[in-house]
This record gives structure tokens, sequence and C-alpha cells, in this order.
């Protein structure tokens, strides 16, 4: 297996609106901004992939107009998943592994604003049992919520203290776009969104953009001091149906989390994406993530959700902790679908001095 880093990751700010920005506008600062951190130009990119939804942009192929922002001429070596950044990351570690490339720009992007996205993601569903019915993801995530709470594993006031903890967090990140400094008791008297959810448990509304660029051995080296290498990755899938899952266990999670080797030594911090706080829940049990160790130290999804990028977001987020010396091992996670039905867990770890 090849080392393979991270090196450089760059987002744009986070905003309920950027009905000014089409998506090329909103991408091409983000991708300045990461290929000036390690140096190189777009025609020493070996491999592009990026992230996106149709759905969201209401158009096909909406995802070849934003190559206008990488350059796609002289014609360059690209592909596109219709996931979260996070998939697209991990096709481009692939394509790393194979030898075919020594550099990978990996970026996505999502613009949630112009449409009603609860009404959007119900698509994801089953196309003949549940998207008929059009159960929003809040519905959904409510339902998840209620079973941790019959079954005695969470209470709304936990649920309070991780919307606030992640929003407090978020002051410190200048891309974020929620922060509160509401008291949990103050959370608690505000109505419900869908009982037992509220407000606070549910991810804001967000646009917005992220990328990050992916390099193999020696060159990782050389175009940064500290890389954040991909110890171990890998995604696994549940059951499309929620109804034949128990909400309360997400045995995806652990089984990559296995693979990808997070059990092997202790963590430094974890950057889960939950976007809502019940999903939180699941996600510590399943990766017995404890007080100890910090989650979600950049607010997290809670506190900015750009849809399709969130995911990548996280793993950059833990890279870039890497990147300043904050921390040595630290684990990512992304999750697609409803009710955390698709996810993936990267471990990754920082060097002293340029070894491996």
């Amino acid at each position: 297996m090849r080392e393979i880093a991270v090196v450089a990751f760059a987002q744009s700010d986070h905003t309920r609106h950027t009905d000014q920005l089409s998506e090329v506008e909103l991408v091409m600062p983000v991708l300045h901004d990461v290929l000036k951190q390690t140096g190189l130009t777009a025609n020493q990119i070996g491999f592009t992939c990026s992230g996106s939804s149709d759905y969201l942009a209401g158009r096909a192929f909406s995802f070849t107009m934003t190559l206008d922002g990488v350059g796609a001429w002289p014609p360059i070596s690209e592909s596109h998943v219709e996931m979260d950044g996070a998939w697209a990351l991990y096709e481009a570690w692939v394509k790393l592994q194979t030898g075919e490339a020594d550099t990978a720009l990996v970026y996505s992007y999502g613009k949630s604003s112009p449409g009603s996205l609860r009404d959007v993601l119900t698509r994801q569903l089953d196309p003949y049992t549940l998207a008929p019915l059009w159960p929003d993801t809040v519905a959904l995530a409510a339902l998840q919520a209620q079973a941790l709470l019959d079954a005695g594993l969470t209470d709304e006031r936990e649920l309070a203290a991780t919307a606030l903890r992640s929003r407090r967090a978020a002051v410190s990140n200048p891309h974020a776009q929620l922060r509160d400094s509401a008291d949990v008791a103050e959370l608690l008297g505000r109505p419900y969104e869908v009982e037992p959810l509220r407000r606070h448990d549910c991810p804001p509304v967000s646009d917005g953009a992220a990328a990050v660029i992916l390099a193999a051995g020696d060159t990782a080296r050389a175009l940064h001091a500290r890389p954040a290498w991909i110890r171990g990755i890998d995604h696994r899938i549940e059951a499309h149906q929620p109804g034949v899952r128990d909400l309360t266990e997400s045995p995806s999670t652990r089984t990559a989390a296995v693979a990808a080797g997070a059990f092997d030594a202790p963590l430094d911090g974890a950057e889960l994406h939950a976007p809502f706080t019940p999903q939180e829940v699941v996600l510590r049990r399943a990766l017995d993530l404890g007080d100890g160790v910090p989650v979600n130290a950049s607010g997290g999804a809670l506190a900015a959700n750009p849809m399709m990028a969130a995911g990548l977001i996280r793993i950059g987020e833990a890279a870039a902790r890497i990147h300043r010396g904050e921390a040595h091992r630290m684990l990512a996670h992304a999750t697609s679908g409803p009710c955390l039905q698709q996810n993936l867990v990267a471990v990754l770890e920082g060097t002293e001095g340029g070894q491996a």
C-alpha cells in the first residue's frame, strides 16, 4: 500500500444563501486557495475527483460546469461521484494507490438554498414504499431520536448540550455558519421542530464548498512539513429501508472503523459528520468515543452543513489539526442517506521531521 496524505485543505464561508454566486463562482476561490497552499498548478495535478448532487442543482450533469473552475483543457484525468466529497476522496485515494498518479485534487460543493432541501432529500428514499410518502430528513431523524429516548440511551437535555457544545466550538471557526450563546435551559424552552427534535437539534441549510489535495509518499513530504497521512479508510452501507434497521446502532460505522484501524491506538480527537444531535450519540457509541476524546472542535455539521461537502470538511478539519500540530492521530467520519445509512471512516496521523 502506498502512503497517501492530505497536504492541503480549504473551504468557503458557509452561509444560508449564495444567491449571487453560481456553483462555479462558489468553488473557484476554494480551488485557488488549496492549490496556492501547495504551490501546485492545475497541470501538476494527476487526478481530479468531485462530489456533488444534480438534485440540488436541478439539472443533469451539473458537475461538468464546475470543471470550468478547475481548468479542464488540456484534457485532465477526472471523475465525479454523486455523493459527499468524502467518497470522492476515497476514489482519489484508490486512484493514487494504483500508482497512476502522485497527486489528486478533491473538491465538493452544494447549494441547498435555491429549493426546499427537506423535499429534495426525500428522493434518496426507496422509490416504491417511502418516497411517495415524502418523509423528510427531519422527520426521519426524529424517529431515530425517539428510538434513542425510548431505549434510555439519551435525553433531550443531553441533545441540547451536544448542540450547544458544537455551536460554541464554532466560535473559533471563521467558516462556520451558526454560533449559539444560549444555555441548555433556554434551548429546551424553545418549540419543537418535529418532536422530539427542536431547531437546535437540526443542521442549518448551508451553501458551501471544500477541497483537499492528496499526495503520495515523497511527493507529500515535499509539499507539506507535516502531512496528515491516511493510515486507514473504509466505507460501509446498511439496509436502504430504515424500518429494518435498529436506529440506535450503526454497525456500518463500527465495521468501517475496525477496517480503518480506528481502535488500534488512542485518538486525539474526532470529526463526526452528525447533522442531527441524536446521530452523534449513535456514532459515539459505535466508535467507543468517551468524554476524553474531543469531538467536532470545528463545530461540526450542526454549525454548518453544506450538502455534499460536510463529510469532506470533516476529513479536512481533522487533517488541518494535524497540519497545525494540534493533534497526532485523528478520526474523521462522513455519512450519507437517511439515519446514518452510509458511513465512511478515516484515520489520519501526523509525523515529525518528514518521516512516515
